[in-house]
């Protein structure tokens, strides 16, 4: 029988080999080994970590995501964020995508011009041109900080170096996608794992003489910082830097309707493998500029633009088991454990069988022969089944009416559908082991408090150890107990400790997020912090008999409706939530809200809006308010400045409330003169 220390020595070679591996393929972009033998050599790690189980105190494959960034360039800050698109994936999510631009613009179910451009499978950069003369070039980095590349970026020939118009603004931010044809990429492979991949590398190259004998193309796509605004739309911009000599997809067209986009995404998917690039989708944006000035971005991506998907990779594979896992809200989720399948580049070995229904309405069985599909980077998913594969004494899933912790489920009615819904859901909370362990690893993650070193896997190595049971143990963790497990030195207990130290500063908006209370994610939670201002205020919500007047109040607020008022009232009537987060609160300096703009026409102003409005959303009209430098508040106040009335249905009680304390009424035709001063 194979020694554990044996065990482990073997283990930790085949991860130094991993992390080498990973190195000559992101860092230097010169692979080893074929993508097959990778692959064979982590399910080789995979194996072993599922044997032996204690391996997992000294690492895991799955902390192991690509390689970190070398120190080769220079860092700097973009001069405005390159934020991510949210993603469509058939008909359903454009119409969603144009209703959800039509409320926020208050249009009546327009029709809306769209500009379409294939998505490039490239490298991200922009270009910052000061008076015509490119003066920075950027890769996108975080999207908010990017490596200084403007040397590697010279090296593409066609990109120009100065522009020759005196048209050009005094200052000009291109954003352009990086790539290699596939036919140029032929004639490299050898040197390379994937086009994506040699351009990548070919940009992070410390020698821009080694650079210049890559065969780089690009397309520019959009804009950043534009001083003075000069173009109109999005169709408008890319005509005129074209004639500036910039290179521009000759695919790009406008679109009228969504019977146009949805011809257009068909036309260019059954097109696209004779492309000499790589596509993933179609993106779509707002063509007038003016609208994507008033629909502005959300914390993660702009609300005028969509990356509509090609279709899903499909494959075949077969279920081995269906197991059950418990999230962080108490959702029962069935997941079937399937024979290992390449999916679009990925080895995938989990699919996700989203509820009872699901499982119900598909007749999914252990055993069966099923068609698995992924769809962007989520989890994969079922397609179909192959009944006529099934084994004739298969059993129909029997699913389990009991959480893993052995309490009972439920299924909650929902009040909008009249409906129960399909997830199960325990709902004992942190009393729930399994809950408590998935509202830890949610409190640690990057969108919380981005704990650096506190990854899935040590949380349920510490909590093993009894380590770390509630969020406020991680601030009072015996570092001198972890200094003893295997495979944390002095180095990493050190990281580990400034990490933490780190996060004890914290805003109050993720602070919200990151207690996890259902339905609030991070958009939600910024409103919250908004409202509430300070932590203080906040903890009015703990007091059940003075929360009721908060509540009401969280009512007026855009975005927060009835469904997260119930759900924020359901958190703190659990007196074991309430606890656990006023033992928190005792570990941690969270910092007062602050709106991101305070500078502009509304500079410390405070705002409250009622009613519906004729020319825009109140949505829209609480982020003029905010972009300018204004406040909105959800209660009549004192400190309150304005109260904006909507022409249709306002509220009286807040008319009311507001001449009581002498807050300043306007009408809409006011506010619109205001805005147009």
């Amino acid at each position: 029988m194979e020694k554990k220390t044996e065990i482990i020595k073997k283990f930790k070679k085949k991860l130094n080999e991993i992390k080498n591996h990973n190195n000559l393929y992101y860092n230097q972009d010169k692979p080893s080994i074929s993508d097959n033998e990778y692959d064979k050599l982590k399910q080789e790690i995979l194996k072993l970590e599922k044997k032996h189980l204690f391996l997992k105190k000294i690492g895991s494959i799955e902390k192991i995501v690509g390689s970190p960034p070398l120190n080769k360039f220079k860092k700097i800050k973009h001069l405005r964020p390159m934020l991510s698109l949210s993603n469509a994936f058939d008909e359903g999510d454009m119409r969603d995508f144009q209703k959800k631009i039509n409320n926020f613009l208050n249009n009546k179910n327009m029709d809306i011009e769209f500009f379409a451009e294939p998505k490039i499978d490239g490298i991200s950069a922009t270009l910052i041109y000061e008076n015509g003369v490119l003066i920075k070039g950027l890769s996108r980095g975080d999207g908010t900080i990017g490596e200084d590349i403007l040397q590697n970026l010279k090296t593409i020939k066609s990109i120009p170096k100065k522009i020759e118009s005196s048209q050009v603004p005094k200052l000009l931010e291109i954003r352009c996608e990086i790539f290699i044809g596939k036919k140029d990429f032929i004639k490299i492979k050898d040197n390379f794992a994937n086009p994506r991949n040699a351009a990548g590398g070919s940009l992070r190259q410390k020698n821009s003489d080694e650079t210049a004998k890559i065969p780089l193309r690009y397309f520019a796509y959009g804009f950043g910082a534009v001083e003075p605004m000069i173009f109109k739309t999005q169709s408008g911009f890319l005509k005129k830097i074209n004639e500036w000599n910039f290179s521009i997809n000759p695919l790009s067209k406008i679109m009228n309707n969504l019977k146009e986009v949805q011809d257009n995404y068909s036309k260019i998917d059954q097109i696209r493998s004779s492309l000499d690039y790589d596509i993933d989708g179609i993106v779509y944006k707002i063509n007038d500029i003016s609208l994507q000035s008033r629909l502005g971005n959300t914390s993660n991506s702009p609300r005028w633009a969509i990356a509509y998907k090609f279709s899903a990779e499909k494959a075949s594979t077969k279920i081995k088991n269906i197991i059950i896992q418990v999230g962080r809200t108490g959702a029962i989720t069935p997941v079937a454990k399937v024979e290992p399948v390449t999916v679009g580049g990925v080895v995938v070995s989990n699919a996700t069988l989203h509820n009872e229904e699901e499982i119900e309405r598909k007749d999914i069985r252990i055993g069966d022969t099923i068609t698995i599909q992924r769809a962007g980077d989520v989890i994969p998913q079922v397609v179909s089944v192959d009944k006529v594969k099934r084994d004739k004494n298969s059993k129909k899933f029997i699913f389990p009416n009991k959480c893993l912790c052995g309490s009972e489920t439920i299924k909650e009615y929902s009040k909008s559908t009249k409906k129960l819904d399909a997830v199960r859901r325990c709902t004992k909370g942190y009393n729930c082991n399994f809950i408590a362990i998935e509202k830890l690893k949610h409190i640690v993650s990057k969108e919380a408090f981005n704990i650096d070193g506190l990854g899935k896997k040590v949380i349920e190595q510490f909590w093993d150890l009894n380590f770390i049971k509630e969020p406020s143990n991680i601030f009072d963790l015996n570092y001198n107990k972890i200094k003893k497990l295997e495979g944390w030195g002095d180095q990493s207990v050190n990281n580990l400790r400034k990490a933490i130290e780190k996060s004890k500063i914290i805003s109050l908006e993720r602070f919200i997020y990151s207690i996890g209370i259902r339905h609030i994610g991070q958009e939600n939670a910024k409103i919250l912090a908004s409202f509430f201002i300070s932590i203080e205020k906040f903890t009015k919500l703990f007091d059940l008999n003075n929360s009721k007047k908060v509540l009401n109040n969280l009512s007026d607020l855009d975005g927060i409706g009835e469904t997260q008022i119930v759900s924020i009232n359901n958190f703190f009537s659990n007196d074991t939530n309430t606890r656990i987060t006023k033992d928190l609160i005792k570990k941690l300096n969270i910092k007062n809200f602050t709106a991101q703009n305070s500078d502009g026409k509304f500079s410390n102003k405070k705002f409250m809006f009622t009613g519906g409005f004729k020319k825009m959303s109140r949505s829209e009209a609480k982020t003029i308010a905010e972009n300018n430098g204004g406040k909105v508040l959800g209660s009549i106040s004192k400190k309150l400045d304005f109260l904006v009335v909507g022409d249709s249905k306002p509220t009286k009680r807040k008319i009311e409330q507001a001449k009581k304390l002498n807050v300043k009424i306007i009408l809409e035709k006011d506010w619109n003169k205001i805005l147009n001063s």
